[in-house]
């Protein structure tokens, strides 16, 4: 029998300094969500081929972060700790490929420098969700995931105001590849936020030591591993998993397609819906400007018209960057004020409200013809966003075994990237086909499928727990 593990309680500063690094994972994070599709737009990608191109994401959350849950659940060095060296390696990468990003010359060196950025953040996110539970007590944990839903609202909120602001002020100054200056500004800061964060975190925050049992069962564990251990592990983890993570997958089935809609066509909405450009008047315009540049005779009004239907779409990037900026800070706000009311009504009920809450607010964008009253939906998905990044989290994470913590976590991540691989493939089609090719419609259709995951989580049964935020 296992000694009990200790686990002491932590000061607010304490739990704060432990989630810092979350800040700049959440950064990239944002600008992935904000910029890397107009950045495809801005090298010539049109908009059904937007899922294929962010394959990525789903791909490499599907491999790496199971992967590294189940390798760190069986790692402890006295120096590094578990979740820690995994975290700072994932950052140092994810930096880089921030660093370079803008530089992207054609479509797919950005499709390439994604996979990169990805598998970063895929490494440093997911041990980042386990050491919530391996430092926190069981009440104090859902004050810790909502404390990483602040952060991941401030992160993404400098990503997306960082965006509208350098186009604000740098606006209209194209670079290499057709990308505009003004985009560079913004990962080169996200390349400095994503490292420095995670290190001063790295440097507060020391790791909870294995037992003496622990330590000699990790090392009895890595007796006859094979490079196939861990994927065996995953494979024996999922088919032991709790009821309560095949519930939360249902609900994730939606909620994921949903946001993933969201995070692609809000942009190419926006071109549509506020300022009447088409992807074929985008298209046109940017081949006359190509025409110019080549020495091919334009007129000087076709040139005008393509100067001004570029700039539109700038514009509409910096909207977008405004309005997900705006629904994060409502996340910042928002986040720890969940917390009461999770106490109160149940994290189940909060979430359950959140999602249908997210849901309208999503379906009412297409029909706003003015770019301020955008934002109000934002409040709707700025405080269902702070539910989705903890609470789901807290619900479950009483339901795992904490040997077993890093694991699950992935696979828990698992849940998030299926519906966002499904949705690379299949949405393609579907925007054509069924929606006639309309990203109005696509919007509409991602909030109807938020109402759909809140129905889901009355399913789930989570194990009852306190829930206190410090004391």
């Amino acid at each position: 029998m296992n000694a009990k593990r200790i686990i002491p309680r932590l000061s607010f500063w304490q739990i704060w300094n432990m989630n810092v690094g979350f800040f700049g994972i959440q950064y990239s994070f944002g600008l992935q969500q904000t910029a890397v599709n107009p950045i495809y737009s801005f090298l010539g990608a049109h908009a059904e081929q937007l899922p294929i191109l962010n394959l990525a994401g789903p791909i490499t959350g599907l491999l790496i972060q199971p992967l590294i849950g189940a390798i760190s659940d069986k790692t402890w060095s006295p120096k590094w700790g578990r979740r820690k060296p995994f975290f700072l390696l994932g950052a140092l990468f994810c930096s880089i490929a921030l660093f370079l990003f803008p530089f992207s010359s054609t479509i797919w060196m950005a499709a390439g420098l994604l996979w990169i950025l990805d598998a970063a953040n895929n490494t440093a996110m997911e041990p980042y969700r386990a050491f919530i539970g391996d430092k926190l007590p069981e009440d104090q944990q859902t004050f810790g995931f909502q404390m990483q839903s602040l952060f991941v609202g401030a992160g993404i909120t400098l990503a997306n105001l960082s965006l509208f602001v350098f186009q604000k002020y740098f606006g209209g100054n194209a670079s290499n590849g057709g990308i505009p200056v003004w985009v560079y500004y913004s990962f080169f800061l996200g390349s400095f936020c994503s490292i420095a964060s995670v290190a001063w975190s790295v440097y507060k925050t020391p790791e909870i030591p294995p037992t003496e049992e622990e330590l000699e069962e990790l090392k009895k564990s890595k007796e006859g591993n094979t490079f196939f251990t861990p994927f065996v592990e995953i494979i024996i983890a999922i088919k032991e998993m709790p009821k309560i993570l095949w519930q939360l997958a249902l609900v994730y089935l939606f909620q994921w397609y949903a946001l993933f809609v969201y995070w692609q066509f809000v942009t190419p909405m926006l071109k549509w819906s506020l300022y009447g450009i088409s992807e074929a008047e985008e298209t046109k315009a940017n081949k006359l400007l190509e025409s110019a540049k080549n020495g091919i005779s334009v007129t000087i009004s076709d040139l005008a018209w393509a100067k001004s239907i570029l700039h539109q779409v700038e514009v509409a990037v910096g909207q977008t960057g405004l309005m997900n900026g705006s629904y994060n800070i409502v996340t910042m706000i928002s986040a720890l004020l969940l917390v009461p009311f999770a106490r109160k009504f149940s994290s189940k009920n909060t979430y359950i409200f959140c999602l249908f809450l997210t849901g309208l607010g999503i379906m009412t964008l297409p029909f706003i013809k003015d770019e301020y009253l955008m934002l109000i939906p934002m409040i709707a998905l700025g405080i269902g966003w702070a539910s989705m990044m903890g609470l789901p989290y807290s619900m479950v994470s009483p339901s795992i075994h904490h040997n077993k913590r890093g694991i699950y976590m992935g696979v828990i991540n698992m849940m998030i990237v299926i519906p966002m691989l499904i949705q690379t493939l299949s949405f393609g089609f579907i925007f054509n086909s069924f929606l006639d090719s309309n990203p109005s419609r696509a919007i509409v259709l991602a909030g109807i499928l938020f109402v759909v995951a809140g129905g889901c989580v009355f399913i789930m049964k989570p194990a009852s727990h306190k829930i206190n935020s410090l004391s």
